[in-house]
């Protein structure tokens, strides 16, 4: 990356609450947000990371037909931490055309068509209301975000499973350096569905109680849902100390289907080319935001993968304790939560974790700490081996 990006604005909604403010409150007070699964009519027993409200949320009436659970929560985000007034400063300052939507998601609206399918007719007809191409549809997402704030530059959606919004930031960056835009709204948005939830059951990697990265006894993973968004803009005007995104990398596995590679050898690509596009060594990473899902095999891999970048002495944590695993959604989740450790001075601790596995290499920590933090490693990996780290920093 030839120059870092300031987070100009950022705004995050979650199980942890609605904002940065109330998001800081829930990681300083170490209160997840998960809960016993009560959405829609799922039976499962299990815990999810549920948005409260999101069903009271209304579009404005021009953009109806872009109605959606997934689009309700991105409204709810863009409604939140003064976001929108930003993002309108910033179309001032630049041009409705030089603001580019980059977005990630996984399932999209994916809630319409399941219930749409529950509606079809006795020839099997889906219902005459349901619109795919403003719901479901991958690129309803950026389409609606877009419409929702003027804009008129490049947009796009990426579906990468869990690295999607991590993804965003690192094209954003390459449409930036390349002259395409001169801003950029990234981040993305992922919500519950029957798909996921049901799916990873039948995958046997949903755990029955609230997900505990890195214990010994972990089980499995705690589904959520959350929207983020940062405005990226070169940091030449930004305030000293403001964060920024200072690198990006990224790599695939290509071992397998759904499970990453024993030894993380792309997680190990992902983290040095971050580093070295930041232009930065491991020694001057202050904290590692793992991916940290709470299943068996991803937690020893990353484990296994930042021991060999990292060694065992930088503090580690996994924040999925507190939003469930938003997909999607989650490396925009985690660059915020990142950018907050940052500009708080905090290290989140691992929730739930009660016995640490005795075989983790790197420093996994379990209780919140308090010190300073000036650079920040945070990583997504998902299925299929799609990685990306992003290296988050105070400007000097």
């Amino acid at each position: 990356m030839t120059r870092p990006l300031a987070f100009a604005a950022a705004t995050l909604v979650s199980a942890m609450g609605r904002g940065l403010d109330a998001t800081r409150q829930a990681l300083e007070e170490e209160r997840s947000g998960l809960r016993q699964c009560d959405f829609a009519d799922v039976a499962l027993e299990a815990f999810v990371g549920r948005v409260a409200g999101i069903e009271d949320v209304r579009l404005p009436a021009a953009l109806q037909r872009f109605d959606c659970r997934n689009n309700r929560l991105a409204q709810l985000a863009l409604e939140t931490d003064g976001f929108a007034a930003a993002v309108a400063a910033a179309k001032a300052r630049h041009g409705a055309q030089r603001i580019a939507v980059i977005l990630g998601t996984s399932t999209s609206g994916i809630l319409e068509s399941e219930d749409a399918y529950r509606r079809r007719d006795a020839s099997g007809a889906l219902p005459a209301d349901f619109d795919y191409a403003h719901t479901h549809d991958l690129f309803s997402l950026a389409g609606y975000v877009r419409a929702a704030l003027g804009l008129a530059g490049p947009a796009l959606v990426i579906s990468t499973a869990c690295s999607s919004s991590a993804k965003a930031f690192a094209t954003a960056a390459d449409y930036i350096a390349a002259g395409l835009c001169d801003a950029a709204v990234v981040g993305g948005t992922d919500t519950l569905c029957r798909t996921t939830l049901y799916g990873f059951r039948a995958l046997e990697l949903l755990s029955r109680e609230p997900c505990r990265p890195f214990d010994a006894a972990r089980d499995g993973i705690s589904i959520g849902e959350a929207a983020g968004f940062v405005l990226l803009e070169p940091a030449a005007g930004a305030s000293r100390g403001a964060v920024a995104l200072l690198g990006c990398g990224a790599s695939s596995d290509a071992h397998h289907m759904s499970s990453p590679h024993p030894e993380g050898k792309g997680a190990i690509l992902a983290m040095r080319g971050a580093l070295h596009n930041a232009g930065l060594a491991p020694r001057d990473i202050d904290y590692v935001n793992f991916h940290g899902t709470g299943t068996k095999a991803n937690d020893a891999m990353e484990d296994r993968a930042v021991a060999a970048v990292f060694g065992s002495e930088i503090p580690c944590s996994s924040t999925k304790g507190w939003s469930g695993h938003t997909l999607g959604a989650a490396g925009v989740l985690e660059a915020i939560i990142s950018a907050l450790a940052i500009t708080h001075g905090l290290v989140p601790a691992s929730l739930n974790l009660r016995q640490r596995d005795p075989e983790l290499q790197s420093r996994v920590v379990a209780a919140t700490l308090r010190r300073d933090i000036r650079r920040v490693v945070s990583n997504s990996f998902g299925f299929g081996g799609s990685n990306c780290s992003l290296v988050l920093g105070r400007l000097p």
